[in-house]
């Protein structure tokens, strides 16, 4: 029968609370229906539930009916309808892409949920929970994090358990501090006969690969496997150049980009002359700012492909999550 939107309306109003004392209905509404994924022209009543499960699973007054007074249905799964929160807020339980931070910190962001040795922890950057190298395990983790308002005790959601060094570069030869030093040691060399002599060197870090850390959370209620707006991690997969990305913020929230550019080697500025140098990143553009670093990095498919931590104005940059995984011992 040909229907139009006026004697759909009625319909719905007619029949909204017998559909949603339903189980697992969430939300009913107006729309297009949807056959083999693509939009049709047809109006229907569209029930959302918190998870679309087989008839088998369902008792027979749950089922949403094919069609209501001749009107076709659709369902179609949302998950939970939750009243929005600002990411800076408190969570719990936490999902990826809010705030969190070692206590001595500002702010970053909460990547996601992983494993190691059947434990669950918290995934996000060095610089994030382990205070760019200064922090010991053990440490309280806040969410939020200190900048967003996190409290000891009050905000204590985890302890940090174990992050990746950073190496960073040493004292540049141009450094006066270093010449002075120097300088002085070597005119109390004379002064005592010695021969020896001390010069300013500049000395190369290693290479790093990933900025990474993991906590333990108090309490595995307080946290979910949820990324805020993209859902839960569907498995892992490699980034490669071209690919259509997204990741869930503290600062920026839900934003997509495209890997530009594969096999990085890039300079990265940690505050107080502190730099890091890091090979075979991705490059992005931009698609995130300060706040963000930690966020985990999905391809279309919610597949876990990598770990943003750096940027700058048009760029940000993401480790590979193969290495963040092998270096951390994790699984999902």
């Amino acid at each position: 029968m040909d229907v139009d939107l006026a004697s759909t309306r009625n319909i719905l109003k007619d029949n909204t609370l017998q559909l949603l004392a339903r189980a697992n209905v969430v939300a009913t509404g107006i729309g297009y229906k949807i056959a083999q994924g693509q939009k049709t022209s047809a109006l229907s009543i569209v029930c959302s539930v918190a998870e679309k499960l087989p008839a088998s699973r369902l008792l027979t007054r749950d089922m949403v009916p094919k069609t209501i007074d001749g009107i076709p249905t659709d369902v179609v799964e949302t998950g939970l309808i939750r009243a929005l929160q600002s990411r800076t807020d408190r969570y719990r339980p936490a999902p990826g892409g809010v705030s969190i931070g070692h206590r001595d910190i500002t702010a970053g962001t909460l990547g996601c949920l992983v494993k190691k040795n059947e434990q669950t922890f918290i995934l996000s950057n060095n610089h994030v929970l382990a205070n760019s190298n200064d922090a010991q395990p053990g440490d309280p983790i806040l969410q939020p994090g200190p900048y967003d308002g996190g409290r000891f005790p009050d905000d204590h959601i985890a302890d940090l358990e174990q992050f990746v060094p950073i190496s960073f570069t040493g004292l540049p030869n141009g450094c006066s501090i270093a010449r002075g030093v120097a300088s002085l040691l070597n005119g109390l060399a004379r002064a005592v006969g010695s021969s020896a002599r001390l010069q300013a060197v500049s000395i190369r870090a290693a290479e790093n690969l990933v900025d990474a850390a993991i906590a333990r959370p108090l309490n595995e209620e307080d946290v979910s496997a949820e990324i805020l707006e993209i859902g839960t991690i569907q498995g892992l997969a490699q980034g490669e150049l071209g690919m259509a990305i997204k990741k869930s913020g503290r600062t920026t929230g839900l934003t997509t980009g495209e890997i530009l550019q594969v096999d990085v080697t890039v300079n990265v500025q940690y505050g107080a002359g502190r730099i890091a140098r890091f090979t075979d990143q991705l490059l992005a553009g931009a698609m995130s700012q300060g706040g963000d670093s930690g966020s985990a990095v999905l391809d279309g498919n919610n597949n876990l492909i990598g770990l943003l931590f750096a940027g700058s104005d048009t760029t940000t940059i993401i480790n590979r999550i193969e290495n963040v995984f092998s270096a951390l011992g994790l699984s999902l």
